[in-house]
């Protein structure tokens, strides 16, 4: 399994960082987890092609999460011409509101004739299904997205790699991450917590209760990149774009 980081910014792009998007490849089946609106640069930049992709996978609806999907989709369209299937799997709603983002977006586009047949798929959290060669379950976690938030957990049976998603401390992460070969965990703020995402006074308590092999610091403000000397010497990985993992 690789594990590559597309995009690990925040919202806001801070430090020059892409919105969320991580590429994971796994026996001969390629996943994309989470795909933010400034995602689609990050991805070119790195060489990428959607037409390798087989799945997408959003772990809740807020932009930096999934705001990059009609670009993604137009560019399968009118670029890569692809003409194999891609399933986009995510929270309950995740079909009304991509639709709303196409009509948005590209009001001609929503209804054109595919080249490639897509197709979304809900699912509630804790459901496990089989994802290519791969195991997905979601969990949900504490994240106000207008919907379900979920972190990501993906087991090709070998490798496991784990996300977090955007939340709030919540013993569901402990479950998500465990036994993890990589768990990449949001830590949004510094000293000061902020409601619905982790600060890192809050996970640094709790790293004695992780059990995965790497942890991966992502999705940091400026306060919390304040604090990456201190998240290193306890061990964590500080995720920066274009950074990969093989597990």
């Amino acid at each position: 399994m690789k594990i590559t980081i597309v995009g690990c910014g925040d919202a806001f792009g801070t430090g020059g960082l892409a919105h969320t998007c991580f590429r994971v490849d796994s026996k001969g089946s390629s996943t994309i987890v989470d795909f933010g609106a400034s995602s689609i640069s990050s991805w070119k930049r790195l060489g990428f092609r959607f037409d390798d992709v087989d799945a997408v996978v959003i772990s809740h609806l807020h932009g930096d999460h999934f705001g990059g999907l009609p670009f993604l989709l137009l560019d399968c369209q009118f670029v890569e011409r692809r003409t194999k299937p891609l399933l986009l799997i995510g929270p309950p709603g995740l079909g009304q509101r991509l639709d709303s983002a196409l009509q948005s977006s590209f009001p001609d586009e929503r209804h054109l004739r595919w080249g490639f047949p897509w197709r979304v798929e809900e699912i509630p959290a804790r459901r496990k299904v089989k994802l290519g060669g791969s195991t997905l379950e979601t969990f949900e976690v504490v994240h106000k997205s207008g919907g379900l938030s979920t972190g990501v957990r993906l087991d090709d049976g070998e490798k496991i790699f784990a996300y977090s998603g955007d939340t709030a401390w919540t013993d569901a992460l402990l479950d998500l991450s465990a036994m993890a070969d990589l768990f990449m965990v949001e830590c949004y703020s510094g000293a000061t917590p902020v409601p619905n995402h982790m600060d890192w006074p809050t996970l640094k308590s709790n790293l004695s209760r992780f059990s995965p092999k790497r942890i991966v610091a992502t999705h940091l403000s400026a306060s919390a990149m304040a604090c990456r000397v201190e998240m290193e010497e306890a061990g964590l990985t500080i995720a920066h774009d274009g950074l990969s993992f093989d597990l």
